[in-house]
């Protein structure tokens, strides 16, 4: 945007801040260069005056509705908007109908739809024809997943953009061009004014609210002052959609990478946000079995002390028990052994049916079961010279395979050398030779 308003424009002072500062041409959005530029996808796209239908996908106040605007006025097409929390079918049937009188006189249409994810499949189905006969250009904006909220169909007939939050530079950039507008600079001290961009958290919009309250306020301004004056933004985090399965995935691969650091950091993100710390409990514990396994059967027993402590005493006091298990998790010594050998005995249970287990392990309570050798020839470990037998349990016509195999990590070392001394003992008792002694 212009620092200054074009003199054939009246800065009228009683619109929003945002409206009076929203951007005139491509050029002046900030923060979409890798979209917007000369260069960029869609820069092209305007300097050759060929639209396709876009998906544009980001954060509040990422210029979204605003770059759709400039669009419809950069290649000349009629700007419809609508919105999807409020539209219907009918008001869809009545842009299509206006867009198609347009066509027959050489205008195109550029149809806007903010929060396009919530229309439902069916309303979604209803652009397709249009969209595909080239009717309306369709500009759909959305802050979540178009891969979990828009249909096949549709996501085929355009393509996706992703914007970005607002970095600090950005934002920065949005305070100068607010204090060109308002004609002085912010009351506040070097400080306050980074802590002012940290409040907005990305969003380029609530910046501008917040200029808003502060701008008239006495000088200096410091940290506190501005707390006290403004409110900070609510963090992004749905716990139903995209953000919720992110923040989880950061949390579960931070624990896996050993980073404690930076899984107190998600973990503090999830609960401010508002996740349910229950589900956080659940899903520590499920990484306990996972990543960690034998490697420290210890890991899980943790993670359950954690989710119980929690379970007692809630919030916040709880939540230090989270913390806690979170940093064992994450300097445990992992293993996927357990994880990987169950994996293989499912697939290959699949593939064998219902074989019997072999006859020398099943129980013989009738005689009928004895006469037909349940039992017959069993070699009850405990009372073998070693404490193993070394028999085959797998069932008759299946060689005998490994599943588990234990990591050099933690516990599973011991258990590595055990499995190998009760390898020997098996070929042993197999080829007659002495096994060696017992490694424990």
């Amino acid at each position: 945007m212009s620092e200054t308003p074009s003199l054939f424009d009246i800065d009228d002072e009683s619109r929003p801040l945002a409206d009076r500062l929203r951007p005139r041409t491509l050029n002046d959005v900030i923060g979409q260069g890798h979209v917007l530029g000369a260069d960029a996808p869609i820069g092209r796209m305007v300097n050759a005056q060929r639209l396709m239908s876009m998906v544009l996908w980001g954060p509040p106040g990422c210029g979204k509705t605003t770059i759709a605007r400039l669009l419809a006025e950069q290649t000349n097409l009629a700007f419809e908007p609508l919105s999807a929390t409020f539209a219907g079918v009918a008001d869809l049937r009545k842009v299509f109908q206006a867009a198609r009188r347009r066509r027959e006189v050489g205008q195109g249409t550029l149809l806007f739809v903010d929060e396009i994810h919530r229309f439902n499949r069916a309303q979604q189905d209803s652009f397709l024809p249009y969209v595909e006969d080239g009717t309306v250009i369709l500009v759909g904006a959305t802050t979540e997943n178009p891969s979990f909220e828009l249909n096949g169909a549709l996501l085929s007939r355009t393509q996706v953009f992703v914007l970005k939050r607002l970095d600090d530079v950005a934002l920065s950039t949005l305070i100068t061009r607010a204090e060109a507008l308002i004609g002085q600079p912010l009351p506040l001290t070097d400080e306050a004014r980074q802590a002012l961009i940290a409040m907005a958290d990305g969003d380029g919009r609530y910046l501008l609210n917040m200029i808003e309250q502060v701008h008239a306020l006495p000088a200096p301004v410091d940290p506190a002052a501005l707390a006290a004056a403004v409110q900070r933004r609510a963090p992004l985090y749905d716990k139903a959609q995209e953000g919720h399965y992110n923040l989880i995935s950061a949390l579960h691969k931070s624990m896996r990478g050993s980073d404690p650091d930076a899984a107190l950091y998600w973990l503090a993100r999830m609960l401010d946000g508002g996740e349910d710390p229950l589900f956080i409990a659940r899903r520590i514990t499920r990484f306990a079995t996972e990543d960690i396994g034998m490697a420290d059967p210890n890991a899980v027993q943790q993670a359950l002390a954690a989710w119980d402590v929690y379970d007692r005493l809630g919030s916040p006091e709880g939540e230090l028990a989270l913390a806690q298990a979170v940093i064992y998790l994450a300097t445990a010594p992992k293993s996927i052994g357990v994880y990987r050998g169950f994996n293989k005995a499912r697939a290959a249970a699949k593939r064998t049916g219902s074989l019997m287990p072999p006859a020398h392990i099943l129980n013989a309570p009738t005689r009928l079961m004895k006469d037909l050798g349940y039992g017959e020839g069993y070699q009850y470990d405990p009372d073998t010279e070693n404490g193993f037998s070394g028999a085959n349990f797998f069932p008759e016509g299946i060689p005998r395979q490994t599943f588990y195999e234990p990591s050099a990590e933690g516990y599973e070392r011991a258990i590595s050398a055990r499995l190998r001394h009760w390898a020997q003992l098996r070929d042993g008792a197999a080829s007659g030779r002495t096994p060696e002694s017992d490694p424990d």
